[in-house]
């Protein structure tokens, strides 16, 4: 192997590092600085709920960025991949009827029942592990009892013909 490979190798990463990570005042450059969507408030639901949905420790499950894009899609919503957080913040975001609310934790639901039967499964295969699954299962379906209360005590947002008027 030529140590001059290395060199230039080097010489190119450092070209690219220059280049394409670094603005103009020497900084890194930050990817969702100009996001000023992510700012927007949500509904107050919305911070609780990510803090424990989106912990497999307190929600028994894994909900990946793609699960969530998944969701979005099935109730018909456009959201970006992003980090988990700012995806649910997206998909709740604009939050103004129950039946919108309905729909979404539905489909969490059926992700949720997935992962569900897979710790079934594994639990039957596994039998020395299942007191792990079953923890895991029981957290998922109190998770999915939360959905419940949040859409109880979800009050709708009524547009106006005055947008000032509250």
């Amino acid at each position: 192997m030529n140590p001059n490979d290395f060199s230039d190798l080097r010489a190119e990463f450092d070209k690219f590092v220059k280049e394409g990570c670094v603005t103009e005042g020497g900084e890194p450059a930050d990817r969702d600085a100009g996001d000023k969507v992510d700012e927007e408030p949500v509904p107050q639901f919305v911070d609780a709920l990510t803090s424990k949905l989106l912990a497999p420790e307190q929600s028994g499950v894994y909900l990946s960025r793609l699960d969530i894009k998944r969701i979005a899609e099935a109730i018909d919503e456009s959201i970006p991949i992003k980090e988990r957080v700012k995806m649910v913040r997206a998909l709740f975001r604009h939050t103004t009827k129950r039946q919108y609310l309905t729909d979404a934790f539905e489909e969490i639901d059926k992700h949720i029942n997935g992962r569900i039967l897979i710790y079934t499964e594994l639990a039957e295969a596994f039998p020395a592990s299942k007191y792990i699954f079953d923890e895991n299962i029981v957290k998922a379906k109190k998770t999915m009892k939360m959905f419940k209360t949040i859409i109880e005590d979800f009050e709708e947002i009524e547009p106006t013909d005055d947008p000032m008027f509250v």
